[in-house]
């Protein structure tokens, strides 16, 4: 890492909070809330994510519902890209492209507006966290359905011990997965 690497990185964890005990008991919620509230930060965090952009390639950014909205818009203005939403399942109007996918205690799906998406895009998807893996798995599955290519994944924070990383190891295809930070 460079040494701006290093202090962006700093800057970044030092605006997130934890909150113990949230949504459920021994849990450790990591709210990024400060970080959004601090421009310095946002505009550190919203840079470094959209150079990833620009050096993969992308053409189109997808942001995860729902904080992955939140950093995916403000990323592909800052690149001069598109932004694609991947919602839950009801939340776009019109004809979509659903991918279920497994969750910890039972299943969720996901949707994507296909049209919005080209066999010339290189799609970045960005969240806010990688925790198991199971959202970002099921959005390049949706990606591709869609008939477009995966630039990569990027997001703020990689929750390393949950496993998320080997979970989307197949799923990538050799794309990279970048993370700003991993705890």
């Amino acid at each position: 890492m460079t040494s701006t690497t290093d202090s962006t990185r700093e800057l970044l964890l030092s605006r997130i909070r934890d909150v113990p005990d949230y949504p459920k008991p021994g849990v450790v919620f990591k709210d990024i809330t400060p970080l959004l509230a601090d421009p310095v930060a946002f505009t550190a965090l919203t840079d470094s994510l959209a150079e990833m952009c620009v050096r993969h390639g992308a053409t189109k950014v997808v942001g995860l519902e729902a904080r992955g909205f939140i950093l995916a818009a403000p990323v592909a203005v800052k690149s001069g890209l598109g932004f694609v939403p991947v919602r839950k399942a009801g939340k776009l109007p019109g004809a979509t492209l659903g991918q279920a996918y497994e969750l910890e205690y039972g299943t969720a799906e996901i949707e994507i507006h296909a049209e919005d998406l080209s066999a010339d895009d290189r799609i970045m998807v960005i969240d806010d966290v990688l925790a198991t893996g199971g959202t970002a798995e099921a959005s390049l599955e949706l990606i591709r359905r869609a008939g477009a290519q995966v630039a990569g994944v990027a997001v703020l924070m990689e929750l390393g011990f949950l496993a998320g990383r080997a979970r989307l190891e197949g799923a990538l295809r050799g794309a990279p997965l970048e993370a700003l930070i991993t705890l």
